[in-house]
């Protein structure tokens, strides 16, 4: 690892706007190399400034818990209008709007909080594999994935080992993207099990029907 890669590294963790990582890019390079020419080694240097994970961790206690969540917003509105761009151009289709992805709050289809309800409410039927119950509130392209053997290579992708029990939700992240005269609500949500943290991404149409699953 090059001093560039351990920076990099760390600030790719940091929840903050651009123009304050590129500030802690140059800071911590700095005190890299300035250790390194006074005849340290780069393993040495890392090993006292700390791990990639502690270091950013280090950083994010000192940014605001409402930056941390516009960074986080307006990351998964990059996220998801780059997959609904990739999913356009998969299946062939042509559409006279680019996708455009907007805030949750400015919607005139979408209501956050019945959004974030439904989002939860959707883990926890695949969590009691009531997946007759998803595909009633799904769309019909989605009921071939919802099913208990699909579900299982989708947690083995995840982790290997037992989840464990659903012990809490985190924040919802929601957006809105809006392709021609079609509609969606993304959101993104992290929940935690006894042995492990999963995040989910759910699409919504219109009609608050189940219409994309993404966990990771």
């Amino acid at each position: 690892m090059t001093a560039k890669q351990y920076v990099n590294a760390i600030v790719k963790k940091i929840r903050c706007d651009g123009k304050k990582k590129k500030d802690i890019r140059q800071q911590l390079l700095a005190d890299v190399n300035a250790r390194v020419s006074h005849g340290e080694t780069l393993g040495d240097v890392i090993s006292k400034m700390g791990g990639v994970n502690e270091i950013a961790d280090g950083f994010n206690e000192t940014i605001s818990e409402k930056e941390q969540k516009k960074y986080k917003r307006n990351k998964m509105l990059r996220n998801a209008g780059l997959i609904l761009l990739l999913l356009t151009a998969l299946s062939g289709l042509t559409y006279w709007k680019m996708p455009k992805a907007s805030a949750i709050e400015e919607s005139r289809y979408f209501d956050k909080a019945q959004v974030e309800t439904v989002m939860k409410e959707t883990v926890e039927q695949i969590d009691a594999e009531e997946f007759d119950r998803l595909k009633k509130s799904s769309i019909s392209k989605m009921e071939q994935f919802l099913n208990q053997e699909e579900m299982a290579k989708v947690r083995s992708q995840v982790s290997e080992g037992d989840w464990g029990q659903r012990k809490n939700f985190g924040p919802a992240y929601i957006a809105e993207l809006s392709q021609g005269n079609d509609h969606f609500a993304v959101g993104e949500i992290t929940v935690a099990y006894e042995n492990v943290s999963v995040t989910y991404r759910l699409t919504f149409d219109q009609d608050m029907r189940l219409a994309g699953l993404y966990v990771r």
